[in-house]
């Protein structure tokens, strides 16, 4: 098993089976070395961006002053070329091809996901992070409105064919068409979660020979991992890092959600698999500070909660 630790066996009470993941520590095998390889790239740059977006400031002291004297060419050709700058950094992408890789490694026949999650601890810790960086980018996003406003003016500068004036070349740093994917990525409230969410459902249809229990199945044992880690102080305590109790809420809410845009019923009704009355308890059982932004992403981002199959009490709770 490795860095696994196996501290309950399936058990219908708990709607699922039970483990500690080393979120920390745990390493590849050699039959999870390509796939690792792969996703570890694409990780490594996400948390480059991540480091990126929280130190954001934008461009707005060079944006105001070039509002204020429109006809300063040279103010108008500085604040263009620091949001340009800007512009050039929140073009990233979604990791969707990790995310495949991903998919497919921890679904595959002929083991059921319980059995991908002991036997690949190291990649389900790789899923693990992008559901991280997923919530981690779009709290940042919505709590910075330097992003939005940056990009306004960017278009607006465009539209007004100042950058023809200024002889700039835009089209070798943003062109149109990255701008338009932009517009309609930065437009939504939770960018990299509907990313997310739309990935894993493609992932679905276009496997049609996978059962769609097995992706869901996948996401329902990750959800219950995190709910039993975060709520026993004995699996607590084995955490090096306090970040690691905010990486569990993270991993546990972004996996509610895409069980619930991906299963057909959803994540709140009696037949999921997913003890919901649990996690959102364990959520709320945390300091509020750092537990707000993972609730709002469950009462804002999910699809099913407001379905008539959803119970009284978990609309309750998240009110």
């Amino acid at each position: 098993m490795g860095n696994l630790l196996r501290v309950l066996t399936y058990n219908e009470l708990e709607q699922g089976p039970n483990f500690f993941l080393d979120f920390e520590h745990a390493q590849p095998t050699e039959a999870e070395t390509a796939v690792w390889n792969q996703v570890n790239a694409v990780l490594e740059e996400a948390q480059t961006i991540l480091g990126e977006l929280q130190s954001y400031t934008g461009a707005g002291q060079e944006i105001r002053e070039a509002i204020q004297n429109p006809n300063d060419l040279q103010l108008q050709e500085k604040a263009w070329n620091a949001d340009l700058q800007c512009i050039t950094f929140l073009s990233c992408s979604f990791p969707e091809n990790a995310l495949r890789s991903l998919l497919e490694a921890l679904t595959s026949p002929p083991y059921a996901p319980t059995q991908h999650l002991e036997r690949e601890q190291a990649l389900a810790k790789q899923f693990a992070e992008i559901l991280h960086f997923t919530l981690s980018f779009d709290e940042l996003k919505m709590t910075n409105p330097a992003i939005q406003n940056d990009f306004s003016y960017y278009r607006r500068t465009i539209s007004r064919n100042r950058i023809n004036n200024l002889q700039l070349d835009v089209e070798s740093e943003v062109n149109n068409e990255m701008a338009n994917r932009m517009s309609l990525f930065y437009a939504e409230a939770t960018p990299m979660l509907k990313t997310l969410s739309n990935a894993t459902t493609k992932f679905v249809s276009e496997n049609k020979t996978l059962p769609i229990e097995d992706t869901t199945d996948c996401l329902s044992t990750m959800a219950c991992v995190c709910r039993v880690m975060l709520e026993t102080p004995e699996y607590r305590s084995r955490f090096t890092n306090t970040e690691t109790l905010l990486f569990c809420m993270r991993v546990m809410v972004g996996v509610i959600i895409l069980y619930d845009h991906v299963h057909p019923v959803g994540a709140f009704a009696k037949t999921s698999k997913i003890d919901m009355k649990g996690c959102i308890k364990v959520l709320k059982d945390q300091p509020s500070n750092s537990t707000e932004g993972l609730l709002n992403a469950l009462r804002y981002t999910t699809r099913h909660l407001n379905d008539d199959t959803t119970s009284k009490q978990i609309r309750a709770l998240l009110q």
